[in-house]
């Protein structure tokens, strides 16, 4: 094994450059489970009953991994508007 002695400043310059690139890779990849707010967002509605009625009717997928916690699947969103997407004439 090696050991390799920095100054502390190279260290922290160092250490900063990585978190920088655990952070970009991380900001890359969007979270797979949203909550219901980003949900609402992503799907330009103001309402949480239409929400709960797109989950309801099985439009959309959601996981509830607590009572009072539902999740929603963001590619099951983007599958969802895709569908009603219109083609342009």
């Amino acid at each position: 094994m090696q050991v390799v002695c920095l100054q502390e400043e190279a260290f922290y310059a160092l250490f900063d450059k990585v978190i920088e690139h655990v952070e970009a890779k991380r900001k890359d990849k969007p979270v797979k489970w949203i909550d219901g707010e980003e949900a609402m967002l992503l799907l330009n509605i103001k309402s949480t009953t239409t929400l709960q009625k797109l989950r309801n009717v099985g439009k959309i997928r959601f996981s509830q991994p607590q009572k009072k916690i539902i999740l929603y699947d963001r590619d099951s969103i983007n599958e969802y508007i895709e569908k009603h997407a219109r083609e342009t004439f």
